[in-house]
């Protein structure tokens, strides 16, 4: 059997002071000195929804930095500039300061901004921060609310072992969990306990079939020492080492930057332990697939939920109107929010993902549904998307697709709170229900017809959509390119 390898974080690291709760760049200075920082880390997410960083030594950080930046080759980050035009910028923003909890010298870590070094000092068009902030900016511009807050529930699954290879000649992944039902015949080290989880039925077991707590725990410690607010964390349905963790809901741009380093946290203290993480959709065969539920509201200035009123599960007229947007979107919405080929293998009958556009009070099979909640936590929680979307293009995709709903007084037609998974094809029809997309190609052939809401006060600009559907088309290309396993036992003996 693989063991847990359980290595915590080195206890030198936990006096160290995480959080810096600077406000300008002069405490976000002193909070390096405070911390005797030798490096600063600057990170951003790239156009596909990547974190990505460079490191410098702490003697080229001073509070002109904040506003003057530091030069760096856009040419050499995926769907960003020519050669020709690849200077750029990469500004950092000093109320994200934090002690990074990885890095064994100390090192202070700063979210950034980018600037098109060769357009002038302006923000770059393709920074996903960049479109998500404009989004912000246009919600409190309608005169509708003052702010969205969103919550997302990302899942990932933990494995011991992973092993993939690509060549002319061949093609083979292999994932393997000590959790794994599939390994409840074999021989390990010990003996085998038979402590493993059917598939399907990993939801909420305890130990020792949940061998994940204390990895999941360290996570969130860490997660907490920066800043975050954790709320809760369990095993998932996926028997074979699947997670959730939740955060507290918030404002879009600090959501968003949060489920950054949510991923970061993730994916480092799951490799402390052994193990390897992923967030892809569907790693597994028969098994239920990660998704990312993003829980919607609109506010007020005074931080009224917007959304609490006396029509269908609480909701009001705005908040059917925001649903009525998401269902006449969906289909472009998912290029942003299930943007790879693996998403839509999650996306089919019977693994409980949503695959209906219709909504519901507390009907799970629909993609959006109205959690049982107190009045002030009203919210419509969209459960399509999952967790490799670009969370900044996918926030501002669906709350764009929201506020057209609102502003068009868009209908989202009758509730549905049949099972939708068993009804029939005329019964959908009947209601009215129409599926999402089955691949990557519909939902980017979708966005290329459907994308004048994005647009709408520039939020999404035309070199984003242009540059997103060309990347997308030639992830969809080559997945077709492919030969698979698959297709082997059925057409090699034909």
């Amino acid at each position: 059997m693989l063991g847990l390898k359980r290595t915590v974080t080195p206890r030198r690291f936990l006096s160290r002071t995480f959080l810096g709760n600077a406000t300008d760049p002069a405490s976000a200075v002193a909070f390096a000195k405070a911390n005797n920082a030798e490096f600063f880390d600057l990170h951003f997410c790239d156009f596909l929804g990547t974190r990505q960083h460079i490191s410098l030594s702490i003697n080229e950080l001073d509070e002109d930095s904040f506003e003057n930046g530091f030069g760096f080759d856009g040419s050499s980050i995926r769907c960003w500039q020519p050669i020709n035009k690849s200077d750029m910028v990469i500004r950092p923003i000093a109320a994200t300061a934090v002690m990074d909890p990885f890095i064994k010298r100390p090192t202070l870590s700063l979210q950034c901004d980018i600037v098109d070094g060769t357009e002038g000092n302006v923000p770059y068009t393709r920074d996903p921060r960049f479109v998500l902030k404009k989004m912000v900016d246009s919600l409190q511009k309608s005169g509708i609310c003052d702010h969205a807050r969103v919550g997302p529930e990302a899942e990932f699954f933990l494995f011991d072992d992973v092993r993939y290879q690509e060549s002319m000649g061949q093609s083979s992944f292999s994932v393997d969990s000590r959790e794994a039902f599939w390994n409840s015949g074999r021989q390990e080290a010990g003996g085998n306990l038979a402590y493993k989880n059917r598939a399907k039925e990993g939801y909420f077991p305890s130990a020792p079939f949940d061998t994940l707590q204390d990895c999941r725990n360290d996570m969130c410690a860490l997660m907490t020492s920066i800043g975050m607010h954790m709320e809760a964390n369990h095993h998932e349905v996926g028997g074979a080492g699947q997670c959730e963790i939740d955060f507290r809901f918030g404002s879009l741009v600090d959501v968003a930057d949060q489920l950054m380093w949510y991923k970061y946290i993730v994916r480092n203290v799951a490799k402390q332990h052994g193990l390897s993480a992923t967030f892809m959709p569907k790693p597994l065969y028969m098994d239920n697939g990660s998704g990312m539920h993003q829980h919607y509201s609109l506010h007020d200035k005074d931080g009224k939920n917007l959304f609490t009123g006396d029509d269908y599960a609480g909701l009001s007229k705005m908040g059917l109107y925001f649903i009525g947007g998401i269902i006449k979107h969906a289909d472009s919405i998912l290029a942003f929010t299930n943007p790879g080929t693996n998403s839509y293998k999650r996306l089919v009958p019977g693994y409980e993902a949503p695959i209906f556009a219709a909504y519901s009070g507390r009907n799970r099979s629909a993609f959006c549904r109205i959690p049982v909640s107190h009045p002030k936590g009203r919210r419509v929680e969209f459960r399509t998307p999952d967790p490799t979307c670009n969370p900044y293009l996918a926030f501002s995709a669906v709350v764009q697709a929201g506020m057209d709903g609102i502003l068009n007084k868009i209908d989202p037609g009758a509730p549905c709170d049949i099972n939708l998974y068993e009804a029939s094809a005329s019964e959908l029809a009947q209601l009215g229900v129409k599926g999402v997309p089955s691949t990557l190609a519909e939902a980017v052939a979708a966005l290329e017809k459907d994308h004048e809401y994005l647009l709408r006060d520039g939020v999404f600009t035309e070199d984003v959509i242009e540059a997103y559907v060309d990347q997308k088309k030639e992830e969809w290309t080559g997945y077709l390119q492919r030969p698979t396993p698959y297709e082997f036992i059925h057409y090699y003996d034909a």
